[in-house]
């Protein structure tokens, strides 16, 4: 006679992380931090070339576009990221960011407008954002519990490294060479982190086959766009109380909504 517990599927389950040697570990945490000092120094590297893209470009109108798309499409990709890398491995996630912000700064340095260097920056922004998410799970995969808190802290360092240096460098290029370095300087510094992976962090991932939560990916994606847009353009391109910022406001909070509601019913939720 069975059981019940016999009877019943075995839950999905993640595979456990491997005990790495001390050597390995610094080398993979050296590699992480290499992939969230690109996505941080590109937050503030373009501050004080931007004066002079747009003398270049034209397109002044547009000019906080070039910030903008690239902080709406990180807070996009850092929700969803999160969760794909829980389905299909956060190595593959992490190599894969890397990749999307390779072509983001490489196409970037190539625009010939401003139109085409927002919506590069755009890419950019989703590579960076899957940077972030990624890096910060795989110091949870690589890292024993004891140890976390000293290579935290060296993360934080890292962002306030990113936040001097990266206006400095910035400038640099933009005197001494050509604004398009700002962007270009990302593409050697990717590739080593892409080879890196793909040589020293192991891989993780859930069993099973991953079930893909579309519909919360569509309503969180349009409520944080919303709400980033509507705090982006008010006061600079529409009053604060105009319809525009209004509606957005108010469709960012309905989408965020309804997003709660699907994923309490979702059966693989992109946020539990």
């Amino acid at each position: 006679m069975t059981t019940a517990s016999e009877t019943a599927p075995a839950p999905q389950s993640a595979t456990a992380p491997p005990v790495l040697d001390p050597r390995r570990r610094n080398i993979v945490f050296a590699t992480i931090v290499l992939g969230i000092l690109l996505a941080a120094l590109d937050q503030t590297i373009v501050g004080t070339a931007l004066p002079t893209i747009v003398s270049d470009l034209g397109g002044a109108e547009h000019m906080s576009w070039v910030v903008t798309a690239y902080l709406l499409a990180e807070t996009v990709a850092t929700v969803l990221v999160g969760k794909f890398g829980d389905l299909f491995g956060r190595k593959l996630i992490f190599q894969i960011s890397a990749v999307v912000f390779i072509t983001g700064s490489f196409l970037c340095g190539l625009a010939s407008n401003m139109l085409l260097l927002i919506i590069w920056r755009g890419v950019q922004g989703v590579g960076a954002g899957g940077l972030m998410v990624t890096s910060m799970a795989l110091i949870a995969d690589v890292i024993p519990l004891r140890d976390r808190g000293k290579y935290q802290g060296a993360i934080g360092a890292v962002f306030g490294v990113a936040t001097v240096v990266g206006p400095l460098l910035g400038g640099l290029f933009t005197d001494h060479l050509t604004w398009r370095w700002a962007f270009y300087v990302n593409v050697p510094i990717a590739i080593v982190v892409v080879i890196a992976a793909a040589r020293t962090i192991p891989s993780v991932r859930a069993a099973g086959r991953p079930v893909i939560d579309y519909l919360g990916i569509a309503l969180v994606a349009v409520g944080a766009s919303a709400l980033i847009l509507g705090t982006s353009w008010g006061g600079n391109e529409y009053a604060w109380g105009s319809p525009v910022i209004i509606g957005l406001f108010v469709g960012g909070l309905v989408a965020l909504a309804m997003f709660c509601l699907v994923e309490l019913r979702a059966k693989e939720p992109m946020l539990p």
